[in-house]
C-alpha cells in the first residue's frame, strides 16, 4: 500500500497501518517523506529532519520498519546530494526502513537518483498520455534492476473514458480545484493533461476497443505490458473499483 506522511497530515499513514494490522497478513507498505519541509526548497532537506520525519512515520504507521521509504518528490538539487542519500543508508541499517526509494517528478531526476546505489524503486507517472518514461528512462532501469512504481495510471480518471466535457466536479475534488497542480498532496490532476485535450483523446481511444471493454483495463494494461513496470498504483474510492482494477 502506498501512502506520505503528508497525505490527510499523516491520518492517511495511520490507517493504513491499522488495516494492515487488523489484516493479520503480510503486506507491504510504502511511505513517502520531505514534503512537510515549508518553504520546500534544497536548504531545507537535512539528515536530521528527514529522519525525524521517518521516526514519526514508523510511530503513526505502528511498525518497527517500514518496507519502503521514497523521498517525496524533492526539489532537483537534493538529487545531487549525497548526505542525503547517505543518511536513509544508515536508517537501512539500523532496521527501520528496508528499502529507499524515489518519487519523482522528472524522467531525469530519475535518472541521478538511480546512480546512488541504496535507491532501490523509483516511482513516476507513466501512463498512455505520457509515454516519456519508457522513451528516456525504462530501458537504464531494466540494467540496474530498478523497481518502477507508476502513479496516476488512469490520469485521475481520464483514462476510464466516463468523463465528458459537461461532467463537473465537486468542490472538494482535486479535479475540480487542482488542474495546474497547485496542491501537491492531491497529485498531479490529469497527468498534466489539460482536461478538454484529453476528452478529445479519449474518444480517439475509445474508437479502437470493444464497446464492452472497460477503457481503464486497457489503460492499465497498457502499462502492466511493460517488463520494466514492477506494480501500479491506481486510486480507488469503492471496493467496486479495486475489483475492476484488478481483473
Amino acid at each position: 500500500i502506498d501512502t506520505a506522511d503528508v497525505y490527510s497530515d499523516g491520518e492517511s499513514e495511520k490507517a493504513v497501518g491499522k488495516a494492515v494490522r487488523a489484516s493479520g497478513k503480510e503486506v507491504g507498505i510504502a511511505t513517502k517523506c520531505g514534503r512537510k519541509i515549508n518553504p520546500h526548497v534544497n536548504k531545507g532537506y537535512t539528515p536530521a529532519v528527514l529522519r525525524a520525519y521517518v521516526e514519526e512515520s514508523l510511530k503513526r504507521i505502528g511498525t518497527d520498519s517500514i518496507d519502503l521509504v521514497q523521498l517525496h518528490c524533492p526539489p532537483t538539487e537534493v538529487y545531487y546530494r549525497p548526505e542525503i542519500f547517505g543518511e536513509f543508508e544508515k536508517l537501512r541499517e539500523e532496521g527501520k526502513i528496508r528499502n529507499l526509494g524515489v518519487s519523482v517528478e522528472k524522467v531525469e531526476e530519475a535518472v541521478k537518483a538511480i546512480e546512488y546505489e541504496n535507491v532501490t524503486t523509483v516511482q513516476i507517472i507513466y501512463n498512455i498520455f505520457r509515454q516519456r518514461p519508457h522513451e528516456r528512462f525504462f530501458s537504464i532501469a531494466r540494467e540496474k534492476n530498478i523497481g518502477l512504481i507508476i502513479r496516476v495510471p488512469l490520469a485521475s480518471g481520464l483514462l476510464t473514458g466516463k468523463f465528458t466535457p459537461d461532467t463537473r466536479f465537486a468542490p472538494g475534488d482535486h479535479r475540480f480545484f487542482n488542474r495546474n497542480g497547485m496542491m501537491f498532496d492531491k497529485g498531479e490532476t490529469f497527468a498534466g493533461v489539460p482536461y478538454d485535450r484529453g476528452l478529445q483523446a479519449v474518444a480517439r481511444l475509445r474508437e479502437l476497443f470493444p464497446a464492452e471493454m472497460p477503457l481503464a483495463h486497457v489503460a492499465l494494461r497498457w502499462i502492466l505490458m511493460r517488463d520494466e513496470v514492477s506494480c501500479i498504483i491506481p486510486g480507488a474510492s469503492s471496493p467496486a473499483q479495486v475489483r475492476s482494477n484488478i481483473e
